[in-house]
């Protein structure tokens, strides 16, 4: 076996594992599909054993491929943070930086911020990945990543850029019909919107001595953004970021300071990336510009 690879051949060996097949990889490494069955033969030449096994289904990983993949994987992660890094300067910051935040902080929370940071670094590229599903920053699956809990993966590097209060709200056009809870004991008597198959805010709100479930809730999703549309379309009462409820003032406070929840929100980047230029830069705007959010309600 060769003390060192084609780095050519272990990408091909990635993007199969990845998308499954040859011609999936040849699509996204925009190679032939020729050449990405030459470089996984190579490989397998060079390793002494199958990595892939052929079925209908596509490509099945061998035992051997599964122990390669994450050393293939954390190289890859370095070539990139390598390529960032060097990819800019102080004096003129410009590439991609991909970032990944919950689907309520990307759509509602997040664009006064990025608009701003485009005016200061024309350019620098933001690629947004809107999810609720926290993107892997060790194999790049995102470069910067909002989170709302604290991240604990190693070689992750994360800061608190802000604590931002939740509370219950309720848009003017449903207070107008329905009134609003006395105390908490009226809460059930109202039409309540929250999540569906989500623990977490149910959790929450039992600490608070609130006891709910699921079937409490007479709309129920697990979309946070489905749920702030249906609370300013005056569907009923549902919870919402203090600060993101005083951008609209048809939105009124429910018990205020009764059960009111905080909601911590960290900026995260692989420790490879902590020194690359725009990823800096854009972890600086969004640390300034969230602390700056949370202080409005």
């Amino acid at each position: 076996m060769k003390a060192e690879f084609d780095w050519n051949h272990l990408q091909s060996f990635l993007a199969v594992l990845k998308e499954g097949g040859l011609s999936g990889a040849a699509r996204a490494l925009g190679l032939s599909q020729p050449s990405v069955g030459r470089h996984i033969d190579a490989l397998e030449a060079e390793l002494g054993g199958a990595l892939f096994t052929r079925s209908r289904s596509g490509m099945r990983p061998t035992p051997l491929a599964l122990r390669l993949a994450p050393h293939a994987e954390a190289m890859a992660a370095a070539a990139s943070a390598l390529k960032r890094s060097a990819g800019g300067s102080e004096s003129a910051i410009a590439g991609p930086v991909r970032l990944t935040a919950p689907a309520v902080m990307a759509e509602a929370v997040l664009p006064p911020m990025l608009t701003a940071f485009a005016e200061d670094h024309p350019g620098i590229e933001i690629e947004l990945v809107s999810t609720n599903e926290p993107l892997n920053l060790l194999t790049r699956e995102a470069d910067v990543a909002v989170r709302t809990v604290r991240p604990e993966q190693l070689a992750v590097v994360a800061r608190r850029a802000a604590t931002v209060r939740l509370g219950l709200y309720a848009h003017r056009s449903y207070i107008a019909r329905h009134g609003l809870p006395a105390g908490i004991g009226d809460i059930a008597g109202h039409r309540l919107i929250g999540y569906d198959r989500n623990p977490r805010i149910l959790q929450l709100m039992a600490a608070k001595g609130v006891p709910v479930s699921a079937e409490t809730f007479a709309f129920r999703t697990d979309s946070e953004t489905a749920q702030l549309a249906m609370l300013r379309a005056g569907y009923g009462i549902g919870g919402c970021q203090a600060p993101l409820a005083a951008r609209d003032s048809e939105l009124e406070p429910v018990l205020p300071g009764v059960l009111d929840l905080e909601l911590e929100i960290w900026l995260a980047t692989h420790e490879r990336l902590r020194n690359s230029p725009a990823v800096r830069a854009l972890i600086d705007h969004l640390a300034a510009g969230l602390a700056a959010y949370a202080g409005a309600a």
